[in-house]
């Protein structure tokens, strides 16, 4: 299944360069329909450190309601600050970051985080709570009664494809990378945020592991709506998953596209990404 699940995604990214699917086309329609409500929102949005290194500067972008936007960069070209200062981890030196029609810096930050799920390549799973008391942790802070909580975990267990009776009592390191990722899905999802967050999700998977996760993704999406942000430096990966991808390159935004567009464009930095996929498609091969 997850051959199958590789060769799906390896096929999906090189679409763009025919045409993408009709099902990804017709994502990026839904995305871009004019009664959507916007989400999330960067104006002239900017972070430096306290050295005075700039990591971001003069973003803006909006982020529609039910859109995968993937942000795609190198490392250290400042996805990850963008992704942060959506959920107050950081706090923008310059412009404005708004979630749901207001600045993060008027929200709580403990009440603005409960409202967006966050996904991280390590997972962060805590090692000394079982699978159930990590995917329940929200929902217990948020005092919800005993009953419901339990009912959440088997519906989110099932969503994510783990049998409750097997994995239910099992501890992070009795689990795979994949299993891992998953139940940290779940718990992103327990108190079902209307946001979710994702940095380099998939990264720490084997390339089997991730493509098979991947799709599994797809069409969990598919199923819940959530507005969603992916990080990532995976040109098949920002194809596979987004919507809309912005291509960051030194704390800038250089260009945003749906992924049909991307295959076609002509700035420098993304021409790149997609110059250096199409070499690893002649060196793979037809079929």
């Amino acid at each position: 299944m997850a051959l199958a699940s590789l060769r799906g995604t390896r096929h999906l990214l090189w679409a763009g360069v025919h045409g993408m699917s009709a099902d990804t086309e017709r994502t990026s329609e839904r995305s871009s329909l004019p009664d959507s409500q916007p989400v999330i929102e960067f104006r002239h949005a900017g972070y430096k450190l306290p050295n005075g290194r700039v990591l971001l500067h003069d973003l803006n972008l909006v982020v529609q309601r039910g859109e995968t936007l993937v942000l795609l960069g190198r490392s250290g070209a400042g996805k990850s600050t963008a992704l942060k200062l959506i959920n107050r981890m950081l706090e923008p030196g310059e412009g404005a970051v708004l979630v749901e029609g207001r600045s993060t810096l008027e929200r709580d930050p403990i009440e603005l985080r409960r409202r967006i799920g966050y996904v991280i390549q390590e997972v962060g799973l805590f090692p000394h709570f079982t699978v159930e008391q990590n995917i329940s942790l929200v929902p217990r802070l948020e005092h919800w009664p005993e009953e419901r909580i339990r009912a959440r975990v088997a519906e989110l267990l099932q969503l994510v494809s783990l049998d409750q009776q097997e994995f239910l009592r099992r501890y992070p390191h009795q689990l795979s990378g994949g299993q891992r990722q998953r139940v940290g899905v779940a718990r992103a999802l327990a108190a079902d945020p209307p946001i979710l967050l994702m940095d380099e999700p998939f990264g720490a998977l084997d390339p089997l592991t991730r493509a098979e996760v991947q799709c599994e993704f797809q069409e969990l999406q598919r199923r819940l709506q959530k507005t969603i942000v992916i990080v990532t430096h995976h040109v098949a990966e920002a194809l596979l998953l987004g919507d809309r991808i912005g291509v960051i390159d030194a704390g800038a935004l250089v260009g945003l596209y749906t992924p049909k567009d991307f295959m076609g464009a002509t700035e420098p930095v993304t021409a790149a990404y997609t110059a250096n996929a199409r070499m690893f498609e002649k060196l793979e091969g037809p079929g």
